[in-house]
């Protein structure tokens, strides 16, 4: 996997939470994900990526699906409440169920 295939699923993992108003505490998460974040562009800076412009274009074109499967990835990553995990899942099998009506 690419540097930045690896920031895309970050940031879509940013915005998947972002999206789940139910849960009280998100923040918190959000704080946390953003220093995951932070850490991996230290650790593995892209030469001439601008990081910021990336990011906005991936909030608009990944689906919330998408967001919220890559929120699982980095939710598991920094140990995050299983009650979190759990909406996100219930929310992607609505999704799913959505779709195949």
């Amino acid at each position: 996997m690419k540097l930045e295939d690896q920031y895309k699923y970050l940031i879509g993992a940013y915005y998947g939470v972002m999206e789940m108003d139910e849960y009280p505490l998100k923040v918190y998460i959000l704080r946390d994900i953003e220093n995951y974040i932070k850490d991996f562009i230290s650790v593995n800076p892209i030469p001439n990526y601008s990081y910021r412009v990336e990011a906005e274009k991936f909030e608009k074109e990944l689906s919330l699906k998408t967001k919220l499967q890559d929120a699982l990835l980095v939710l598991n990553k920094i140990d995050a409440p299983l009650e979190l995990v759990l909406m996100i899942k219930r929310r992607i099998k609505d999704i799913n169920d959505q779709e195949y009506k």
